[in-house]
């Protein structure tokens, strides 16, 4: 294959990742989207194996056969509530390829390159490695806590920012010994000194991160992933793997700024600590030992079947419960009696960005009756029944009404507004930021203990 249609083949496969993040920017085309990835992935691999790969078929097709093998394994085993610790894994996949490929580059490199070209072409190595280190190290961290791996809450070191300090200056100390020995034929020590610390930072980074904060940590990581990937591109001179890593480090920072935005957040202080640093703070101005009010499925239906306005907020624990269809069928039952049923969905609810939305595309439910915070809030006053399933931090008052709690100025879905809430949970167990809820002891709410999908399958049953 001609150099002139390898070109063309990276052009179109870069053309068809520019129309696969335009289509899952929305619900209603991102299956589309998913199907121009797969066919500019294909396009890529293909050129890249007839023009650019002279030798070594048998390692390469053995790598991919593997890797085909071991994702399609993935893709029909792992549940849509393991998404985001897959995601994770996935992108340490990401950086532990950029380490590999920056020491394979280094150990074998272009002997034309001499004077400034070599100086830019170890810069480029060692911010290849560098980024992938971090992003390997953290992704692997942020899987073990979005699996539980590891404990949720934040590690707070004395003196970490001082420490983060250190490792920052360190790195760039043995960057500058890397590009100087190297112009000598060495830089292998001061490389090696690098990958250490940048693997280091990366635990130290993640772990310092409370668990409200890991839709941001996932968004971050997607970013690092991008950039990683950008600065092999650079470094092995291939175009198509600049503008991928570019197009998935600007989406994954913008997804980030969003994410924080949701949150009330600023990405320095996500770094320096997450929510949750007081686990078990609990919000003044608030009687949190108040008067709880238990309900029954069968006043759940009757409830729902005299309401006219119905706002479903679905949290994380609808995702474990696997409640997502049954979800489906009492909406589909209450709109065949003409109420009008809407979905709140809050940026950062379940673990993932864009989690939520996912279940209910998967259980079919309709993406015109699904909307995001800002696009329904200011409707709860005129709600009937606010009906929150396995939600916790998106819907606390405490946001709004507790000016020194943890989650103090987050924007947060205003059930509580409405005319009657009711929430969903298998305890009064504080959400993933450990902060308290006085969403449950207000007049208006009430509590419909129990796994979220028995609870519904009562609520359906009672609908007949």
């Amino acid at each position: 294959m001609s150099q002139g249609f390898v070109t063309v083949s990276f052009i179109g496969a870069s053309i068809m990742f520019i129309l696969a993040l335009s289509g899952l920017s929305k619900p209603e085309t991102s299956r589309r989207g998913n199907i121009y990835g797969v066919l500019g992935m294909l396009l890529a691999l293909t050129a890249a194996i007839l023009g650019l790969v002279s030798a070594n078929y048998f390692i390469l097709f053995g790598g991919i056969i593997i890797g085909g093998i071991v994702g399609l394994v993935l893709a029909k085993k792992v549940e849509m509530t393991q998404m985001p610790e897959l995601v994770a894994i996935l992108h340490s996949l990401v950086g532990l390829a950029a380490v590999l490929v920056g020491f394979a580059n280094f150990l074998d490199h272009n002997p034309s390159f001499v004077g400034i070209d070599k100086t830019i072409h170890d810069i480029e190595t060692y911010l290849g490695v560098l980024i992938g280190a971090l992003t390997f190290s953290g992704s692997v961290i942020a899987f073990g806590k979005l699996s539980a791996k590891i404990s949720g809450k934040p590690l707070l070191l004395p003196a970490r920012h001082f420490l983060n300090l250190m490792l920052l200056l360190g790195a760039i100390f043995f960057g500058v010994l890397f590009v100087n020995q190297s112009a000598v034929g060495g830089g292998m020590v001061p490389l090696v000194c690098m990958t250490i610390i940048s693997l280091a930072f990366g635990v130290h980074m993640v772990m310092a991160i409370g668990g409200a904060d890991m839709p941001v940590v996932i968004s971050m990581l997607n970013s690092y992933s991008g950039w990683a990937a950008a600065a092999t591109g650079f470094m092995l001179n291939n175009d198509l793997l600049i503008v991928v890593g570019a197009l998935v480090g600007s989406s994954g920072a913008i997804l980030s700024y969003i994410m924080c935005r949701a949150m009330n957040r600023n990405f320095i202080s996500v770094i320096a600590g997450g929510f949750g640093t007081e686990s078990t703070a609990q919000p003044q101005g608030e009687d949190s030992e108040g008067e709880v009010i238990a309900i029954t499925a069968a006043e759940v239906a009757e409830l729902l079947r005299e309401a006219k306005e119905v706002m479903i907020i679905p949290g994380y624990g609808m995702a474990v419960a696997h409640a997502q269809h049954t979800v489906y069928e009492i909406t589909r039952k209450l709109r065949e009696k003409n109420i009008n049923v809407r979905f709140g969905i809050h940026p950062v609810a379940g673990r993932m960005p864009g989690h939520m939305n996912v279940l209910l595309a998967e259980a079919k439910v309709p993406y015109d009756i699904v909307f995001e915070r800002d696009e329904i809030n200011e409707d709860f006053p005129e709600v009937d029944v606010s009906m929150v399933i396995g939600a916790n931090d998106i819907v606390n008052p405490a946001a709004k009404e507790v000016p020194d709690s943890p989650i103090a100025g987050m924007p947060v879905l205003e059930c509580w507004k409405g005319r009657s809430t009711i929430v969903l949970k298998r305890s009064m167990a504080t959400g993933y930021a450990g902060v308290a809820n006085p969403l449950f002891y207000k007049d208006n709410s009430r509590m419909l203990f129990g796994d979220a999908r028995e609870s519904l399958d009562n609520v359906l049953k009672n609908l007949d």
